[in-house]
């Protein structure tokens, strides 16, 4: 190889492993590690794939490779190889190769597909409603009586089915580590069954380009083991009692100010189920849960999540902002 050529080997090199270093991060967006059936399935189908195109290329490459050698350009000699157009033979391998190939890949893709739309309603299965709105997400547990918003709790070991539904504009829910992405349509109800095999917090993404705040249109999910899955419905189903004379403050700031959209009652708006505010880790899907970022937040939400349809808090004075913020932590 020459100078010329190791250079231009070398450049595409280093820019290879540059593109590939963004790969890195959050562990729990990693397909290639799964913690569910679905996960597990779907890597199974990326191994069968890669191992045929791997294949596939060593065949290439080797008799790329002997042609260039046996076939060289020699002082003296003719080594035109003898021409085969027309060869049946020929034709009938190089056709029913990549059939064959293609069936390989086929039969357990079908399978699986079939496989990872079973829905099925069991003593072992919960179903929980997703909502997808611009940018936030919202779940429902029609059989428990509770609804949350950007933050998912499942027990693990148990089907969990959902019923996907849009508000606005497409959608795409998916948690990388437990399965694969699902469209969210307005107007259109699918389906998707996941399940989780260990404990831990996977995150989750919007798949679909669906405005301004995409990027940041992330939520939680908590697997849990059944115990403290139960436990943690108990806590959702308990009323947060007032406690204070901030709190209750806080309460008449929040019927002012929050509860036409955050309770539904706004046909035009509607945002996230407060209910249970303080028991989230987050804020958005995308700040830490904490006094300061929820101030932070009230006063700059479009400029924290760009598209968002939550106006600024920023008229309200700091005394009255501290007993809003004091009455949502308080929401346990």
């Amino acid at each position: 190889m020459s100078r010329k050529g190791i250079r231009h080997f070398l450049t595409v090199f280093v820019l290879a492993a540059l593109a590939l270093s963004g790969c890195a991060g959050n562990e729990s967006l990693n397909v290639l590690a799964p913690s569910g059936t679905s996960a597990e399935k779907s890597l199974d189908l990326i191994k069968l794939s890669l191992f045929i195109m791997m294949g596939v290329f060593a065949v290439v490459i080797s008799i790329y490779i002997y042609v260039l050698i046996r076939y060289r350009k020699r002082k003296g000699k003719d080594v035109m190889p003898k021409q085969v157009h027309g060869n049946t033979i020929v034709e009938i391998i190089w056709t029913s190769i990549p059939i064959i190939l293609i069936t390989i890949l086929a039969i357990p893709t079908v399978k699986y597909t079939f496989d990872m739309a079973n829905t099925r309603a069991s003593e072992d299965s919960i179903t929980i409603k997703v909502t997808g709105y611009q940018y936030w997400w919202e779940f429902e547990y029609p059989d428990l009586g509770i609804k949350t918003s950007q933050e998912l709790h499942i027990p693990v070991g148990k089907q969990v089915n959902f019923i996907l539904e849009g508000k606005d504009v497409i959608h795409s829910f998916w948690i990388p580590a437990l399965g694969g992405k699902m469209d969210v349509i307005p107007g259109r109800t699918n389906t998707m069954p996941l399940d989780a095999k260990k404990p831990g917090v996977y995150q989750g993404k919007c798949a679909e380009l669906c405005g301004a705040g995409h990027a940041l249109m992330d939520f939680k999910v908590v697997a849990q083991e059944e115990e403290d899955f139960n436990k943690w419905v108990a806590q959702m189903q308990k009323p947060s009692p007032v406690q204070t004379a901030s709190q209750k403050q806080g309460e008449e700031l929040y019927r002012q100010n929050c509860l036409g959209c955050h309770a539904g009652t706004n046909p035009n708006v509607q945002g996230p189920d407060l209910t249970k505010f303080g028991t989230r880790t987050t804020i958005a899907g995308i700040l830490e849960n904490n006094e300061k970022n929820l101030k932070m937040w009230m006063m700059h939400t479009t400029d924290v999540k760009p598209g968002s349809l939550m106006p600024k808090i920023d008229y309200l004075q700091p005394q009255e902002m501290e007993a809003l913020v004091d009455y949502l932590m308080s929401r346990k």
